[in-house]
């Protein structure tokens, strides 16, 4: 007869645990700095100067997480630059949030319930050594470029003068570590909301029925469309050229492309200005022209707009309307057996407009570069130095309710067929895994 385990003592356990977080960090950073280290690649910046290339990296870890990066410069007296740069390469965001997710997961999976404090302490550790990392990570990202004129007697006067031109980027520490702080909170709460292995505390084990079904539907939304563009990134990358360029953009900005793919066919638009002819990135062409026709105005990105220049786009309507269909019925199939239709409806409306409004809110960007002579004006402007591109949440929000409450209800339905064939309970207390 083998002997019942002897209980771990107190400060193991607690040494331990402090070890599964900074497990859990490290995985997410690692795989934040491998992605985003790839895709800066891919688009040519291994060749920056003055080893610049590891602070840029950084810096997009930082933007990964929702921090700000200021931009500035100068030439002495003469002039100054300053700007920020607010985008979330939502490529790197996903990869370091599925590695520290996973991770943090792991040691939970064989309780069935959290007793007491035991997952706020989980999570209080965590978070104490991803704020650590992440201020680490944002003090690594700053550097200054010096700008070279090209004639040798210029920059030897700018010189002398205390005029030489120079640019440069830092993030901002402290908004930083609110942003990652909020960014790592959200992200625990998803991760344990969607899995049906982490336990609950006691107090929410009443909601876990309402609100895992639909959260773990969305999730798979998001990943299959993530999917769905890495292989047609791919595609296009091994048959229309430009590699490394297509590249880049699946490892930095692929779910921006992706998610506002399911936002826009559901019905939902984007508000983007790009001054000038170029973006800058082998976005979709159908994109690149909406966003570049009202020269420095605002133009409109949703499907009428799109369809303009290539009517395929209005296959974005079907491939929304079947995967929130699918959700509907993922989450019907994993709710308990005798939950009535509409209120399958009713929770699966809410997962859809809250999760896109995430999409809304993580899809924005802004960048501002402006430009003051002897102290007088900004002319950014000018310049073309402005480019913003943002979701309209509240015709998001109100399309993803409409749109949920319908896939909901279908979903529930077909979920019925399902189970008057057979099937048994699927519930978190029945057989499913």
């Amino acid at each position: 007869m083998s002997q019942p385990q002897t209980p771990r003592p107190a400060p193991a356990r607690e040494l331990r645990a402090w070890w599964d977080a900074l497990v859990a960090v490290a995985a997410g950073v690692a795989a934040m700095f491998a992605v985003a280290a790839l895709g800066l690649w891919a688009a040519g910046a291994g060749g920056l100067p003055d080893g610049a290339f590891l602070p840029v990296v950084a810096a997009t870890v930082v933007s990964a997480v929702g921090g700000t990066v200021e931009l500035s410069g100068g030439a002495g007296f003469l002039g100054s630059t300053a700007g920020g740069l607010e985008v979330v390469p939502l490529s790197v965001t996903l990869a370091g949030a599925l590695a520290l997710a996973v991770v943090f997961l792991l040691p939970l999976r064989h309780h069935a319930v959290a007793r007491g404090a035991a997952l706020p302490a989980r999570v209080a550790r965590t978070a104490v050594l991803w704020l650590v990392a992440v201020a680490l990570i944002a003090l690594a990202a700053r550097h200054t470029f010096r700008i070279k004129v090209g004639e040798d007697i210029i920059d030897e006067l700018g010189e002398a003068l205390g005029a030489t031109p120079t640019v440069g980027f830092r993030a901002a520490v402290g908004p930083t570590l609110g942003y990652a702080l909020l960014w790592l909170l959200v992200l625990l709460a998803v991760a344990v909301a969607v899995s049906r292995k982490a336990p609950l505390p006691t107090r929410l084990l009443r909601f876990q029925d309402a609100v895992r079904p639909a959260a773990f539907a969305m999730l798979v939304v998001l990943l299959a469309y993530a999917v769905l563009g890495a292989v047609t990134g791919l595609v296009v990358a091994l048959t229309r050229g430009h590699p490394g360029q297509t590249f880049a953009v699946l490892l930095l900005g692929l779910p921006n492309l992706a998610w506002m793919g399911l936002g826009t066919g559901l019905g939902g638009a984007w508000e983007g200005r790009v001054p000038g002819a170029d973006i800058g990135l082998p976005v979709p062409k159908p994109v690149a022209a909406v966003l570049r026709e009202n020269g420095d105005g605002p133009a409109t990105l949703d499907l009428a707009s799109l369809s303009s220049y290539d009517g395929r786009a209005w296959l974005l309507v079907p491939l929304a309307a079947l995967a929130l269909l699918a959700a509907g019925f993922v989450s019907a199939v994993r709710s308990p057996a005798g939950t009535r239709p509409w209120r399958h409806a009713v929770r699966l409306a809410i997962a859809v407009a809250l999760t896109l409004l995430v999409v809304g809110l993580l899809t924005r960007v802004s960048a501002r570069l402006g430009l003051s002579l002897l102290g007088i004006g900004d002319l950014g402007d000018d310049f073309g130095g402005n480019v913003s591109l943002q979701a309209r949440l509240l015709r998001l929000a109100g399309l993803g309710l409409l749109w949920g409450f319908l896939a909901g209800f279908l979903g529930s339905v077909a979920a019925l067929r399902v189970r008057r064939r057979g099937e048994a309970d699927l519930s978190p207390t029945g057989p499913f895994p």
